[in-house]
């Protein structure tokens, strides 16, 4: 799969694709993800990206020159995206089923901002597509990038090394994950659940299952009404609701 990133900070964004699943992926030649300078797209001696903003008004707004110059850029050197992504807080929210959707894409192009924003005609021209974060102001594009292309690598297959750990990270059902745990068996006076030390394979499943649905039920209810759930997590979340289930992590 392949990613562009358009940003003034290149060295911000590399260093986060230099360790762990993503730099992995690289190494593996799974992820083929470039890193564009937004200031080697300008025209002027000063290599400026940004002036201030028509109408007033403070900050200054990024002009759209070198981002549209920047996805033509990319367009003949690496072929036509399937998504040229904004990264803005007045985005679509992303989640896991965001990143399940751009996992299919071939080519994703993400376009980092900052300052008071993008000129209006950067959406209009190249953007395909809007993604926030969430719901908070950070000082640009930057990181939001780097949590796509994260969440995003680790549904491509290969670059994590067990696909089991995959399926079962929380939200990838619409549920929270179980609570996790390993040796020492008894830590700060706390112990680990007995049943996971049972060897019961079927009683640590159905266990598992419960305490998932129980943390959604808790922490996350709004999950629920989307969340792809088997007969066998019906039944128990319907003991939960009623109030008959007791466990707690």
């Amino acid at each position: 799969m392949k990613f562009d990133i358009v940003t003034i900070f290149p060295r911000m964004v590399e260093a986060g694709l230099a360790e762990g699943v993503v730099s992995r992926g690289i190494e593996r030649g799974l992820l083929d993800i470039r890193v564009h300078d937004l200031r080697e797209h300008t025209t002027d001696r000063h290599r400026t990206v940004d002036d201030m903003p028509y109408g007033g008004g403070p900050g200054m707004v990024m002009k759209a020159g070198p981002l549209v110059e920047a996805v033509q850029a990319i367009r003949r050197d690496r072929g036509e995206p399937s998504a040229v992504v904004l990264l803005s807080p007045q985005g679509r929210a992303f989640t896991q089923a965001e990143a399940v959707r751009l996992s299919a894409l071939p080519h994703v192009v993400l376009l980092c901002g900052r300052y008071e924003g993008m000129d209006e005609r950067v959406r209009e021209l190249v953007a395909t597509e809007e993604l926030s974060i969430g719901d908070y102001v950070l000082s640009g594009g930057e990181l939001p990038a780097l949590v796509i292309v994260d969440a995003v690598s680790r549904l491509v297959p290969g670059v994590v090394g067990d696909a089991q750990s995959v399926e079962g990270d929380s939200f990838s059902r619409g549920l929270l994950d179980y609570p996790h745990y390993t040796r020492p068996a008894e830590f700060a006076g706390r112990t680990v659940p007995e049943v996971l030390l049972s060897g019961h394979h079927a009683e640590v499943r159905k266990w598992r299952k419960r305490v998932a649905l129980q943390r959604t039920l808790d922490r996350r209810p709004d999950l629920l009404a989307h969340a792809s759930l088997d007969e066998e997590e019906r039944e128990m979340l319907e003991e939960l609701r009623k109030g008959d289930g007791n466990e707690r992590d």
